[in-house]
């Protein structure tokens, strides 16, 4: 299994170009996570620089796990600002390179997150996916609870409109 650490604000800056290239893998493989193909690095790059403040402030929590070519696979914490609503958060960007599928390293990635969310006193997160895709199997099968689908929500690369399924899970 692979080390999965946070990602400081230098590490985060310093790791920009190996997440782009993680972020383009995952939307040239048809993952659905906003963007629409053609993808590229530098667009990839710049979403990822747009990023750099939250986790700077510490507003995003993101980690990482090294591959021997770069950032093997991805998961970001967003923590909710508004005072009435600091006790839930949102799982983001849970991605895995493709080479590195069906390894375990998405749920290990979710795990991490999971508990660092429960040391920080979040006691509800959430996430959205793609319905009928691998990873909301991953969801399911690690207790998640889906309380919802909304009809063509996202467009996934190709352009096709998407249901996707919406989830939460309390901690502690």
């Amino acid at each position: 299994m692979r080390t999965i650490t946070r990602l400081s604000a230098d590490d985060f800056r310093d790791s920009l170009k190996s997440l782009a290239d993680l972020l383009v893998d995952a939307v040239d493989d048809g993952s659905s996570l906003g963007f629409l193909a053609p993808f590229h690095q530098e667009a990839a790059a710049a979403w990822w620089r747009t990023r750099q403040p939250a986790v700077a402030d510490g507003s995003l929590m993101v980690w990482a796990a090294q591959g021997p070519d770069g950032i093997a696979g991805t998961v970001s914490l967003a923590l909710e600002p508004k005072p009435a609503g600091r006790h839930r958060a949102e799982i983001v960007k849970l991605m895995v390179h493709r080479d590195a599928r069906g390894q375990g390293l998405g749920r290990a990635l979710l795990t991490t997150a999971e508990q660092a969310a429960a040391r920080a006193g979040i006691t509800l997160l959430l996430l959205d996916t793609e319905s009928g895709t691998t990873a909301e199997g991953l969801y399911r099968s690690t207790g998640w609870t889906r309380y919802g689908i909304v009809p063509d929500y996202a467009a996934e690369p190709a352009g096709s409109l998407r249901d996707c399924s919406f989830f939460y899970k309390r901690l502690g």
